[in-house]
């Protein structure tokens, strides 16, 4: 059954498009009619550390504006802060001070963009680390990105990753309450990756806090397996991006984004009836 909703946002995440200059994907991602771009910091997408960063992010916000894109800021790039540890050092270690100056960096990008939220993740604790050492490590870091943001008046999404030390809502619920429940500290949900909980389910339980949404696999199934956690979107009223995130398909990207974009058209406008 054809039923049109509520439309929702669709976004592409820019670690789909390593072999590409940022200006460039971009420009390919707003020319197949996407809306918006998960924005994933990297040594080669506006390295947060680059001495003419100021030069970069001047480009970047007039090519935005004039592409008429909306932008997440994503910290997730594999080897950004250590060339031998992938993610690391996370907010969970001794040295995670180097995270925390990371994502504080994000946020003042964040602001200087007009950037919807900046997405970040717990990281995986060391072994041997106890659980209350790594939720205290946690929470402090998390503290010092949070007075940036409610500086600067940015939104964080927080992700709970199941391959993380905070993997699910629970988890999240957990931290949030340990930081006060501010308002600013939203979450990201990614959709496509297996969970106990159904996509629809954890769409509704996040409900006003869903601040930012990855998709993977996409096109990995009919399109009315991603009809109903659409459904849920529209439901809630969710207003910010919905986002491919799809690093592995590089090497096609232009191919890639719009076969996905015309996969999460067609299952926008299907509603599974119960």
């Amino acid at each position: 059954m054809i039923v049109h909703k509520g439309q929702l946002r669709f976004g592409y995440d820019t670690s789909g498009f390593s072999h590409h200059r940022l200006a460039d994907a971009l420009r390919v991602i707003a020319n197949l009619g996407y809306e918006g771009v998960a924005l994933t910091l990297d040594h080669h997408h506006l390295d947060p550390y680059a001495k003419d960063l100021g030069r970069q992010i001047s480009m970047l916000s007039i090519d935005l504006d004039r592409l008429g894109l909306s932008v997440v800021i994503e910290t997730g790039a594999g080897y950004l802060l250590d060339p031998w540890r992938k993610h690391s050092p996370t907010l969970l270690e001794p040295d995670r001070q180097q995270r925390v100056d990371l994502l504080i960096r994000a946020v003042g990008l964040a602001a200087d963009l007009g950037a919807d939220a900046v997405s970040f993740s717990s990281g995986v604790a060391s072994p041997g680390v106890p659980d209350t050492m790594a939720w205290e490590r946690l929470v402090a870091g998390c503290e010092l990105v949070l007075a940036r943001a409610e500086a600067l008046n940015v939104r964080l999404a927080f992700e709970p990753d199941p391959e993380m030390f905070v993997s699910n809502l629970d988890g999240y619920d957990r931290l949030r309450s340990r930081l006060g429940n501010p308002k600013r500290f939203g979450l990201t949900l990614a959709i496509g990756r297996a969970e106990p909980q159904s996509a629809p389910d954890r769409v509704r339980r996040a409900g006003s806090r869903l601040m930012n949404v990855h998709l993977h696999d996409v096109g990995g199934g009919a399109p009315e397996e991603l009809s109903p956690a659409l459904t849920a979107l529209r439901a809630i009223g969710y207003q910010g991006l919905v986002s491919v995130e799809l690093p592995n398909q590089s090497q096609a990207a232009p191919a890639a984004a719009g076969d996905s974009l015309g996969y999460l058209r067609q299952a926008s406008g299907i509603e599974v009836m119960s």
